[in-house]
């Protein structure tokens, strides 16, 4: 099985050894993939729509993984019971979504030893979530797929350490690897700010364009600060 670049890095924060529940697997991709390279002990593709979950069906059989991988038709974590797994996956869905799924699967998720979270939109409210119930982002990764932009994590409970705003809106431990995708990210959404700015600045006139520039201000200083990270000599 041959996994996107977005898939790979996902299913590469998956521990050795693991017993994974796949959230919306659609396409059972990951499911195969930590089954062929012998990473999980045992997976569980779940999803909420029976199209999608029998397209993962279909590709399990066609890998002769039958019997080896359980296909459940869920909503988040509602057909996994606690203790079942002891890590979860939920990618490629929004950040709200993601955040419902743990919520309404709190008892589950209790149970579990680790999270990877690979959140679509609004990436900083899940990270948010994850502090504020006491779960720790102790690794993230970041990718770039046919010019988009893919952050994941992977958080285990515990007391995380203090986050700046700017390391919740793009992530402590990207910053602190100084992740040479997310410093791309950063330059691409600074030059996409300095742009609008610059269009906003003939029509001072308009209030509302006022006020976009002062939001637009805001965020290319805190995508300055995070670039910050990354003008630290490592032997310093």
């Amino acid at each position: 099985m041959e996994l996107s670049r977005r898939l790979y890095a996902v299913a590469s924060l998956v521990t050795e050894g693991a017993s994974v529940a796949d959230v919306g697997t659609d396409h059972g991709y990951i499911p195969i993939y930590l089954m062929q390279q012998n990473i999980a002990s045992k997976v569980i593709a779940l999803d909420i729509n029976g199209g999608p979950l029998e397209r993962a069906r279909m590709h399990i059989i066609g890998y002769n993984l039958k019997g080896q991988i359980e296909t459940r038709l869920s909503d988040g974590l509602s057909a996994v019971k606690p203790g079942e797994v002891d890590t979860m996956i939920a990618a490629g869905m929004g950040g709200g979504l993601v955040i419902k799924i743990l919520e309404d699967g709190r008892e589950v998720v209790k149970s579990l030893k680790a999270c990877i979270l690979q959140p679509q939109s609004e990436v900083w409210r899940v990270r948010r979530y994850l502090l504020d119930h006491h779960m720790d982002i102790i690794d993230e990764d970041m990718v770039e797929e046919d010019g988009k932009y893919y952050p994941m994590m992977r958080v285990i409970h515990g007391e995380s350490p203090r986050y700046t705003e700017c390391e919740y809106i793009f992530g402590k431990r990207l910053l602190e690897k100084r992740n040479p995708v997310l410093e791309k990210f950063l330059h691409r959404e600074l030059e996409i700010r300095e742009g609008v700015f610059k269009e906003l600045s003939h029509h001072v006139d308009s209030e509302g364009a006022k006020m976009r520039m002062t939001q637009i201000r805001r965020d290319m200083m805190i995508i300055s600060r995070a670039l910050g990270y990354y003008c630290i000599h490592p032997n310093l």
